[in-house]
């Protein structure tokens, strides 16, 4: 019989697989400025369930940190970094490395900046800025926006969790933004 863990794994692929091939029918990124970063926005763990079936584990907070960095962009060194927080906290949320090392390809094919999606790296700037470190400007302009996201928002949580669910930090845990 299988087990529950490889049911769930197997679910999982199917429905990343299905999400992979819906993205190619996404319309594709737009930019509300030429110049400058937009407003931060995330979907939580883009074309992937935020959770296991059942609500519990639930990784979903990692992907909006995973989001927060591919948003602001970089270096392709940032990226890998990013991607391997991301596997590093799903394997410790749900306990699965397989789910975990899934979601680390899923993000290393999906992700790359020269795609032209909502979810590729650096999707906060206009697309063909690519893989290059932020200026002292840029960095500025990526701040301000999060301290803006945090004013509005109050935390940083998963879009599925914002009807009332606990935020990301609570009140004794800092992020970088100071919230």
């Amino acid at each position: 019989m299988i087990s529950l863990q490889k049911q769930m794994i197997a679910t999982l692929l199917a429905l990343f697989l299905t999400g992979i091939a819906s993205a190619q029918n996404l319309p594709p990124a737009t930019s509300k400025a030429t110049t400058g970063i937009q407003e931060f926005t995330t979907d939580g763990c883009s074309l992937f369930p935020d959770r296991a079936p059942g609500g519990t584990p639930d990784w979903c907070d990692c992907c909006v940190q995973h989001d927060v960095a591919y948003w602001r962009g970089g270096t392709e060194e940032e990226r890998l970094q990013a991607d391997i927080a991301l596997r590093e906290c799903v394997q410790n949320k749900s306990g699965s490395p397989q789910l975990a090392q899934m979601m680390y390809n899923g993000v290393r094919v999906g992700g790359d900046a020269a795609l032209n999606t909502t979810f590729r790296w650096g999707y906060g700037w206009s697309y063909g800025r690519g893989y290059r470190a932020l200026s002292a400007e840029e960095q500025q302009q990526a701040t301000q926006a999060m301290v803006r996201y945090l004013k509005q928002h109050t935390a940083l949580q998963c879009p599925s969790q914002a009807s009332g669910l606990p935020a990301l930090f609570s009140k004794s845990e800092k992020n970088e933004y100071g919230k």
